[in-house]
């Protein structure tokens, strides 16, 4: 079983997730987009010992924090896939560009991810899924014996990520989806990116971008 804190930080209101294995109290932050110093009170109110930092993907909402929360609590970033290394190298640029505050700097990725490999922490393990689209190295983490999915920016309630970025493809990005993660279920809860949670069969019912792509497709 686990834990799950989810912290909104950075002008975009980016979750970023803290999670806990109930077990050993070990535990993992995924996608510390920024607000360091708070994330840190937060993962020591919550008594996590964290043992990783995971990367949904590269943009700067969800990775500029990573190098320092890294640096200070000792453990390695995992992840997203390598395809995202350039989002990744742009990060001060972006951070100046957006007015992010604090130390951003490129991450030095432990263990770049690919579909089909794992992370762990304490008794926690979360399976990967490549989903690119919304940028070309986006990863998922799945805990299975959970149901709970971090999908980052590939699924929202009733949206989906933005494909009008850099190597964005909106046709993979429905690919993404409609083979990668609505196959795990439509129990399976997700926490994404930005704004509510929701469960993949409420989107696979709901969501306007699932049952009419063509609809949207060239406007985001």
């Amino acid at each position: 079983m686990i834990d799950v804190t989810i912290v909104p930080v950075t002008p975009f209101q980016q979750n970023c997730t803290l999670l806990r294995c109930a077990a050993t109290g070990k535990g993992a932050v995924c996608d510390p987009g920024g607000e360091v110093d708070r994330l840190v009170r937060e993962i020591e109110a919550r008594d996590i010992d964290v043992e990783t930092v995971l990367l949904t993907h590269g943009h700067v909402d969800h990775a500029s924090g990573a190098a320092e929360l890294a640096e200070r609590l000792d453990v390695p970033i995992v992840g997203p896939h390598r395809e995202d290394l350039f989002w990744l190298e742009g990060l001060p640029d972006q951070a100046r560009m957006f007015g992010f505050e604090g130390d951003v700097r490129v991450p030095r990725i432990d263990r770049w991810l690919e579909g089909g490999d794992t992370a762990r922490f304490g008794d926690v393990e979360l399976e990967v899924k490549h989903c690119p689209g919304h940028t070309p190295g986006h990863v998922v983490f799945f805990h299975r014996p959970g149901m709970l999915a971090l999908v980052g920016d590939v699924l929202f309630q009733g949206s989906i990520g933005r494909t009008d970025f850099p190597r964005g493809d909106f046709d993979t990005l429905i690919r993404s989806i409609r083979e990668e993660l609505l196959p795990l279920g439509d129990d399976v809860r997700f926490v994404c990116g930005h704004g509510p949670n929701s469960t993949f069969g409420h989107e696979r019912r709901t969501n306007p971008f699932l049952l009419d792509p063509d609809r949207f497709r060239g406007l985001v």
